[in-house]
């Protein structure tokens, strides 16, 4: 008889260095690397094989046990944590875990790239700069990406379970491949990528020195690994929705510069929020004519980094800051802010959520 709900089990196990236990476990033992998050700086990481399903966790304790992974609500009717009689703890959890996106701590942040942020190593030996050291209470993380090697990434086919996620190319370029969508894609600086949720992707080259701007929602996201997908696929399928957003490719060769929100700048569009319907929207903005103005927002999330020039950051009840290349600001909704002194060469890229 079919199971109606698929079960796994998973070794718990403790690790208190995950980044050295990435490569024994791969390369000495053999496993094969399922899943791991978050991204940006591991603490879990699933592998399998040899009849085996790993689970590794920084910090876990002594003897976590042993998990069990269903939706099967009558599983050990309905208990989720149980002691065998000899001592192993036991606890349930769901396979297809809903995704949660935390009520948004709402806080004005500015993160400056001369306070030297420390760039940690991430998935796939990428460098990972924090942009938004408070999540704004788990809702968002923004990273500022860099691989300063160029050459061939040692990517594999994965795929993020979020709610949203944006890469903006700020300098040099990478090739990514795209579920659905063709043959490898160039991103260059000014470009951008929406990776809908779930999409399966692979990142095969960059350039010396790329860099991105990576926005996920919500913050502590899982990255799960396609062991079965081939990349390419055979099909072209630009309308495509994944949990109703497209996949976008937005470049800044086609821009259309109109008048900004904001009174004295000038802004692009990037089809983001038509193509999310309405989940984010994201502009890269420059300074236009006229004076700036004072101003407010009435989005949950408004984050913004400042891709090239000068600019000073006027908060109500706030110290002005002065703003420069690679700094990046977050505005809570109904605060009044206003951008003056823009360079000449001030460059933006502003994401609201929702669009």
């Amino acid at each position: 008889m079919t199971q109606p709900y698929e079960i796994r089990a998973e070794i718990c196990l403790p690790t208190t260095d995950l980044r050295a236990d990435l490569a024994f476990f791969g390369k000495v033992l053999g496993l094969r690397l399922d899943m791991i998050y978050p991204a940006d700086d591991p603490s879990v990481a699933v592998y399998s094989g040899h009849g085996l399903r790993v689970r590794l966790e920084q910090g876990a304790g002594v003897n976590p046990g042993l998990r069990i992974l269903t939706d099967d609500p009558a599983f050990a009717d309905g208990q989720t944590d149980l002691t065998s009689p000899g001592g192993t703890p036991v606890s349930v959890h769901p396979l297809s875990p809903p995704l949660v996106l935390p009520q948004t701590d709402h806080a004005f942040v500015v993160r400056r790239l001369a306070d030297q942020a420390p760039w940690v190593i991430g998935r796939a030996g990428m460098q990972y700069r924090d942009l938004i050291p408070t999540r704004l209470g788990g809702s968002i993380i923004a990273s500022h990406i860099r691989i300063p090697d160029g050459g061939p990434v040692p990517d594999m086919v994965h795929f993020h379970k979020v709610g949203f996620q944006l890469i903006f190319c700020i300098k040099g370029w990478v090739d990514v491949v795209y579920e659905d969508q063709g043959g490898p894609i160039r991103l260059i600086a000014g470009d951008c990528f929406i990776q809908p949720p779930e999409i399966r992707h692979r990142v095969l080259e960059a350039s010396d020195g790329i860099e991105v701007i990576e926005i996920g929602v919500p913050a502590e996201h899982v990255t799960e690994i396609d062991h079965d997908m081939t990349l390419p696929t055979p099909h072209l399928r630009p309308d495509r929705e994944w949990q109703g957003q497209r996949f976008v490719y937005n470049k800044a060769v086609d821009a259309d510069w109109q008048p900004a929100h904001l009174p004295g700048y000038i802004a692009r569009d990037t089809t983001i929020a038509a193509n999310t319907k309405g989940v984010a929207g994201v502009q890269v903005i420059r300074r236009g004519n006229g004076d700036p103005q004072w101003a407010t927002h009435d989005a949950d999330i408004h984050f913004t980094f400042v891709m090239a020039g000068e600019m000073l950051l006027e908060g109500e009840g706030k110290e002005p800051f002065i703003l420069t290349a690679g700094d990046a600001f977050v505005i809570p909704p109904g605060m009044r802010t206003r951008y003056t002194k823009p360079s000449d060469d001030l460059e933006l890229l502003e994401v609201r959520l929702p669009g």
